[in-house]
């Protein structure tokens, strides 16, 4: 489950003390100035991760914890920090071992006492900054580092009644939305796939997310906390009432469907333009303290990209990029752009999800009555654990709320982003680089929620054969400008959306739309490319395109030139998956046909298939075993004695 976190704690100030010196001066020292100073130079070192073994060494874990529970505020704010960016930069094998060394119990106390406090600070403080949440904001984020990479860490959230203290975090909202951003952004990550935690999920609970859910205010930042709550939600699906689950499934869809209409490529012109204006009559040196503060947080963002994981039954695993709060308060704007963008990705993360959602087999589910109101308490919400909605009504609801807010047009949408004035704006301003990465995320997830969103529906809830043929021109659009030498992430996003989107047009004998340059294009790819899965996705896309071209009149001149490059592959090929794959291809393609047996002759396929059979069956029993999994080697054998026939159909072809 691991998931690399940001560096995204900035430190208050930038010492260059050496590490032993820090690490000693931290403990059994009176002054509250240098304990603060020596937890914030700590908090900046560990931010290179060379550094880190040797705090590790040093017992850092062991000295700071403590200090979570100083008698001083702003160190425990600095201690925590520190904890926080060490257990972000060091990834998994750190966090365990901070677990291991019983962080989690200063922490959690840490926690209910910045929760008991909260209406008291804010009583004495008033419009001043609220020290205590500005603490409980550096513990919830080191908590969800935790949680997100550690299992032990999970099960002391799970048993320590940590929950209750995260939604007392999130119900600040109102007054501290970066306060209930982190809190969101923990539930997101501690629901999911936990039925131990499920097990306890109550009406206050459900409560504050939906009034998270109905809240109004229009800023970027709490468009990001409503997503967080839907994606909450929808974790929590199997344990909603079961009188509620159809509503508050249509008000997760449709949050969702609201953060997706913002046109971000739009928005980020704007309010770089704001920021512009505003900064016109700012004083030089701070506005020079922010930039070059933004310009190191881009820095950061630009450096740490790390592509969406895919679970085993296809569902997106969430990757914490989530520098908002690590950007300086004089750059709002570009907080906000950051805020959009993140809720959109995650946005789409989420309908993945949703696309291929680990149900249940239907004995384990019990249909119950949405009528039946024995449970249910005075304000709508059952107190307990409700039974569950069979999964195939499930799957209709889902189906259903994402046609009705319009989510495949939009999630379409999404894969023609960036636009080139939010790309020119970020490239013109360093501090505002570290977001093209974030635009090309957004897109990249576009285009695998468009997979998902083709493979569980049908042509016409998607619009019909006019709409699909004109997707198929868009993303084939996509992958002829792309640079098949760069980006695994996106190439493979977009080559299998274009697979799904073929084979339904296929599926459904709708002509294809597909120019012989785009298809070269694919060739070229098959060939070159060094990802193995979008070579066998762009062989897979010549097959199925060039099977609907042989059904048509006047296509054997394209069907040869698919021929020759699927010959290619099977020939030239390093890779046993993708010879494969081209060879089903070429079954697939003249299987059948007068202008299919035209090409066949033109191409000489008989004898370069003959040519072909005896290196294929060696290179199999050469390399299978030791290289390739049982399954491959159970598909390259049928398609061994599938080119076997195919060979012997041809033979009877030919003498006619």
């Amino acid at each position: 489950r691991h998931k690399q976190k940001k560096k995204n704690y900035k430190p208050i100030f930038h010492g260059g003390t050496k590490m032993s010196t820090q690490l000693k001066k931290q403990r059994n020292i009176p002054s509250a100035d240098v304990r603060e100073f020596a937890c914030a130079s700590i908090s900046r070192v560990v931010q290179q991760s060379q550094t880190i073994p040797g705090f590790l060494q040093r017992d850092a874990v062991k000295r700071l914890g403590p200090m979570l529970l100083d008698s001083s505020v702003a160190v425990r704010e600095t201690a925590t920090g520190a904890l926080r960016n060490l257990s972000a930069c060091g990834g998994q094998e750190v966090c365990e071992d901070m677990v291991k060394h019983d962080v989690m119990t200063p922490l959690t106390a840490l926690l209910r006492e910045c929760c008991s406090g909260f209406d008291t600070a804010t009583m004495l403080m008033k419009d001043q900054k609220n020290a205590v949440e500005d603490v409980a904001n550096e513990a919830v984020n080191l908590l969800w580092n935790l949680c997100e990479s550690s299992n032990q860490a999970l099960s002391v959230f799970n048993k320590s009644g940590l929950l209750d203290v995260v939604i007392q975090c999130l119900e600040r909202h109102p007054n501290n939305v970066e306060l209930a951003i982190s809190a969101a952004h923990c539930l997101h990550i501690v629901t999911e796939d936990n039925p131990e935690l499920l097990c306890s999920i109550n009406t206050a609970v459900l409560r504050a997310l939906e009034n998270v859910l109905l809240s109004s205010q229009p800023s970027m930042a709490h468009t990001l906390l409503r997503t967080l709550a839907a994606g909450t939600l929808w974790n929590m699906k199997g344990n909603l009432p079961a009188a509620n689950q159809a509503q508050t499934l249509n008000a997760v869809v449709a949050t969702l469907s609201q953060c997706l209409e913002t046109d971000a490529g739009m928005l980020i012109p704007e309010l770089q333009q704001a920021e512009e204006t505003r900064h016109q009559n700012a004083p030089v040196a701070a506005d020079t303290e922010d930039n070059t503060c933004a310009e190191f947080a881009a820095e950061e963002m630009d450096e740490e990209e790390e592509p969406l994981k895919q679970k085993k039954n296809g569902k997106a695993t969430r990757v914490n990029n989530d520098f908002s709060d690590f950007l300086p308060r004089g750059k709002e704007e570009l907080r906000e752009a950051t805020a959009l963008l993140t809720a959109q990705q995650t946005s789409l993360e989420i309908i993945v999800n949703m696309c291929c959602s680990d149900d249940p087999s239907d004995d384990e589910w019990e249909e119950s009555s949405s009528s039946d109101e024995s449970e249910m308490g005075p304000d709508g919400l059952c107190d307990g654990v409700s039974n569950l909605m069979s999964p195939l009504c499930l799957s209709a609801e889902v189906h259903g709320a994402l046609i009705n807010h319009s989510i495949p047009e939009k999630v379409l949408k999404k894969t023609q982003f960036p636009k080139k004035e939010a790309m020119d704006v970020c490239h013109q301003n360093p501090s505002w680089k570290g977001l093209i990465k974030r635009m090309q995320r957004v897109q990249s997830r576009a285009l695998t929620c468009l997979h998902s969103i083709l493979s569980t529906m049908d042509a016409e809830s998607l619009g019909g054969a006019s709409a699909l043929q004109e997707a198929a021109q868009h993303l084939s659009t996509i992958f002829c400008f792309s640079d098949i030498s760069k980006d695994e992430e996106f190439l493979e996003a977009v080559i299998s959306a274009m697979r799904s989107l073929l084979q339904m047009i296929a599926s459904k004998n709708i002509p294809q739309c597909m120019t012989p340059q785009q298809l070269m294009s694919l060739s070229e790819a098959a060939t070159r490319c060094d990802v193995v899965s979008v070579r066998v996705n762009a062989v897979a896309i010549l097959g199925i395109t060039g099977s609907t071209l042989a059904k048509e009149k006047g296509t054997a001149e394209t069907l040869q030139m698919i021929g020759s490059a699927l010959l290619q592959v099977a020939t030239r090929d390093s890779d046993l998956v993708v010879n494969g794959e081209a060879l089903d291809a070429l079954f697939d393609v003249f299987a059948d046909g007068d202008e299919a047996e035209t090409a066949a002759k033109n191409i000489q396929l008989l004898p370069a298939l003959k040519s072909l059979q005896p290196v294929f069956k060696a290179k199999i029993r050469k390399e299978g075993r030791g290289k390739y999994t049982p399954q491959q080697l159970c598909v390259l054998d049928n398609i061994k004695i599938n080119l076997r026939r195919f060979i012997g159909y041809l033979e009877k072809v030919m003498k006619k």
